[in-house]
């Protein structure tokens, strides 16, 4: 039996939204609890709604019981801090699953591409229930950085590049596309990043806002992406052989949740 999934998403695996008005104070993403947790670079995460209500970034099925990661229990002294963020995930209408504040710390193109990961959302998922996608809005103000979106992980021809000004917002299948940002700001960047399931309620939600299955992609010079490659694959291979010489064995490099 297949899952429930959103046709908007069938094209490209991902539709832009109409900006998001730009009506909730810096304060309720500054003054949150953060914590440490690996993603696209130096990243920490403040959670709004985890596994149990906990401060916990984890997917739901790393605990004990472990289960899918829907129906996130809000984190009470998080969202006593920012209930307008809360209001943002809500207002989709969708389930809510993990649903949290990332804070990037500014990187290169070659941190991103070496970055890039796919998210694993839909672990212990029932078949015949909605697929888990994500929802992103970028909080601050960050019009030259990038969405990095890849097909293939180590193809720069499958790349999408998406700007993140202040507002922008997309939904997300992240189980498809290998995924980072490359933050070219001077400041940290913040989004909100809501674990949503696919049904008609989100349907509706991404046709009232025009989901759009493209949009503006940037260009970037053919000089940058061979260094980057370069690079990833440096990285990749020095990564490899740390590895190796602590008896694993990586080859190819494996798909990490972060």
């Amino acid at each position: 039996m297949p899952y429930i999934r959103s046709s908007a998403l069938d094209e490209t695996g991902y539709v832009i939204l109409d900006r998001a008005e730009r009506d909730v104070d810096s304060s309720e993403w500054m003054n949150l609890a953060y914590v440490p947790w690996r993603s696209s670079g130096v990243t920490r995460f403040a959670p709004l709604a985890s596994a149990f209500g906990e401060v916990d970034c984890n997917a739901f099925w790393n605990h004990t019981p472990p289960r899918t990661d829907k129906d996130g229990v809000w984190i009470a002294s998080q969202v006593a801090i920012a209930p307008s963020l809360q209001r943002r995930a809500l207002a989709a209408g969708a389930g809510v699953g993990r649903c949290r504040v990332i804070e990037l710390q500014p990187n290169t193109y070659a941190d991103a591409i070496y970055n890039l990961h796919k998210d694993d959302n839909n672990r212990l998922n029932p078949e015949g229930t909605g697929w888990v996608v994500r929802g992103y809005e970028n909080l601050s103000d960050d019009g030259e950085s990038l969405l990095i979106l890849r097909e293939d992980r180590f193809d720069p021809a499958t790349e999408t590049r998406i700007p993140l000004p202040a507002g922008t917002r997309l939904v997300l299948d992240t189980q498809r596309f290998w995924h980072a940002v490359w933050h070219r700001g001077t400041a940290p960047r913040y989004a909100l990043i809501s674990s949503w399931t696919s049904g008609p309620e989100l349907d509706r939600f991404i046709a009232e806002r025009h989901g759009a299955a493209r949009g503006a992609h940037v260009d970037l010079p053919a000089d940058l992406i061979a260094d980057g490659q370069q690079e990833l694959h440096r990285r990749l291979e020095e990564r490899r052989r740390m590895l190796e010489a602590q008896g694993f064995t990586v080859d190819p490099p494996e798909p990490e949740d972060l």
